[in-house]
């Protein structure tokens, strides 16, 4: 007889996730550091004891850590923290005079003259901005945080280390972020005085590293069947419990659970803890793709990823996200062990995403968020414009500590993966839908073809996703079938075409393929670019038209 969802997600223990948490408490775990390979040795003996089979793995990864940071205006001292691949200053610091651009976006770096100056942005440190910043010769940016703390941040655009056509792409500016009051005393300063100058320190230790990853795989019924990846990282901003402590015990209670019930497992369940999360941007996912790229093109069926549960007051569930393929999936799962209806949320370009350029559709990744209410726990400022939960204020911050922790939120996050992973791993047929992939694809193509009709014709296009759409109505996928399709669609929706690389760091549309018809559509009647952009608009068709052959093949004659 089969164990149901439910008596699994019953044997969720709160007790047993709190001892990992105070186990993960002991430990500031850096990127490289000997304190993190030392907790990652406890992951794998426990993961061991559970009867999984281990791989502790040191790979080299490009890491940044920031070491400290000053900033005087003045003659004043003003308390700063600098970021994760920030330039360092020069030894007696940088000197320069200080301009105010509100958010740092296009235009408004383009109406100040900026180059070679310290510009003042609101919010917090991030990749766009760092780039942004870098691409006007800006020498140094200073980051007011929306409130008293400073949160710890990676400037880098780059997903994964960067190879030799991506390292340009890296920051050249000095970064650092001050307090909310520290901000607005310097903007009072600005609007007051003619002329301000500011003294910037900042050394952050940049360079390669070996890390560890630790790789645990429980088998099924079948040997060499396919696989299920469960990842979150294990590196850490200062103890990081809620971030990534609540998301790894998670991880270990879910292995407990299933170890006892691998004989009704129709697929292998993996666990991959990754380091290089916090100051690498997913070195440590993204070198797995690299490295592993045959084996997870052939046998991973989805990407389950957990990012912070657990966190006092994260009470919204509704932005629990997933593509569109495992949204149904997560919704179900949502709505019977958390009691909310997800509004079905897209994936944001961000955590250890690293596999859609194979094609693993992937499911969740931070899930649980506190509201936006304006309660004084909450975050709802934190993450404007970056597409991010809010969690609580102690994010990346050092009371980021055991006390910030919920054992019934942990237990309640905890079910849902256990709900959404078992069915991953037991259904005869996987709960993925491509169909769901097509017609959304469908509704974007028509949405950009009404806009351009004039310029570039997508009928073409819409034929092959209407025959598709026919192939698979009433049509039950095997497995081979679903993760065949899934190869061909996923990477549509989530990269710009090339499945080898990794996309940049940055928000992405949907559908990024198909930019270049968004592209067209924006650009003025009577433009010189016109042309060129339909010959891109051509180039992109055709990406997208060849995926949809591949996919009619796959259902027409096997994949």
């Amino acid at each position: 007889m089969s164990t149901t969802i439910e008596a699994l997600c019953d044997q969720v223990d709160g007790s047993a996730m709190r001892r990992h948490l105070e186990e993960f408490a002991k430990y500031v775990k850096l990127s490289g550091s000997p304190a993190e390979r030392e907790s990652f040795r406890y992951l794998e003996a426990t993961l061991q004891g559970y009867g999984f089979s281990t791989s502790l793995i040191s790979h080299p990864a490009y890491i940044s850590l920031p070491v400290n940071a000053s900033l005087e205006v003045a003659g004043v001292e003003v308390e700063a923290i600098t970021h994760s691949f920030s330039v360092s200053s020069p030894e007696d610091g940088f000197r320069g005079p200080v301009v105010y651009v509100a958010d740092g976006a296009p235009e408004d770096l383009e109406n100040h003259d900026v180059g070679g100056k310290i510009v003042v942005l609101e919010g917090m440190a991030r990749p766009a901005a760092a780039l942004l910043a870098s691409k006007a010769n800006v020498a140094a940016i200073i980051h007011v945080s929306p409130h008293e703390h400073l949160h710890e941040m990676c400037v880098s655009p780059v997903w994964g280390s960067p190879g030799s056509a991506t390292f340009g792409r890296l920051p050249t500016t000095i970064v650092v972020t001050i307090s909310k009051e520290d901000g607005d005393a310097l903007k009072v300063r600005l609007q007051n005085t003619d002329h301000v100058e500011a003294v910037i320190h900042a050394e952050v230790d940049t360079g390669w590293r070996d890390t560890p990853l630790l790789e645990a795989t429980l088998s099924g019924r079948e040997s060499g069947a396919s696989f299920v990846l469960f990842s979150g990282h294990h590196d850490t901003w200062h103890y990081g419990v809620m971030d990534n402590g609540g998301a790894n015990a998670t991880m270990l209670e879910v292995a407990r659970i299933f170890s006892s019930y691998r004989d009704e497992m129709r697929r292998e369940l993996r666990l991959c803890f990754w380091s290089g999360h916090s100051h690498g941007r997913y070195t440590g996912s993204a070198w797995y793709a690299d490295s592993h790229w045959s084996e997870l093109e052939s046998r991973c069926v989805a990407h389950v990823n957990v990012d912070s549960t657990g966190g006092r007051n994260n009470n919204v569930l509704i932005h629990a996200p997933a593509s569109v393929e495992l949204v149904e999936l997560a919704r179900e799962s949502v709505q019977t062990q958390g009691k909310q209806t997800i509004s079905g949320k897209r994936v944001s370009r961000a955590g250890d995403q690293s596999f859609w350029g194979i094609g693993v559709p992937s499911i969740f990744m931070g899930i649980g968020e506190q509201s936006l209410s304006g309660d004084a726990d909450a975050s709802s400022t934190l993450t404007k414009g970056m597409d991010l939960p809010s969690f609580g204020w102690w994010w990346h911050t050092p009371e980021d500590t055991l006390d910030k922790m919920d054992d019934e939120v942990l237990v309640r996050d905890t079910r849902v993966y256990v709900h959404a992973i078992w069915r991953l791993l037991t259904d005869e047929r996987l709960p993925i839908d491509p169909g769901a992939q097509v017609d959304q694809l469908q509704a974007e193509v028509k949405l950009l073809g009404k806009k351009i009709s004039d310029r570039f014709n997508v009928t073409c296009l819409l034929g092959r996703i209407a025959a598709l759409q026919h192939e698979l109505e009433s049509r039950s996928l095997t497995d081979r079938e679903t993760m065949a399709l899934c190869r061909e669609l996923v990477p549509l929706d989530y990269t710009t075409g090339d499945r080898f690389v990794h996309d940049p760091a940055l928000p992405q549309n949907p559908y990024p393929v198909l930019d270049p018809l968004r592209a067209l559509a924006a650009e003025g009647a009577g433009s010189p670019m016109i042309p060129f952009l339909k010959l891109d608009c051509r180039r992109a068709s055709n990406r997208v038209e060849a995926a949809l052959n591949n996919a009619l093949r796959i259902l027409r004659s096997g994949p």
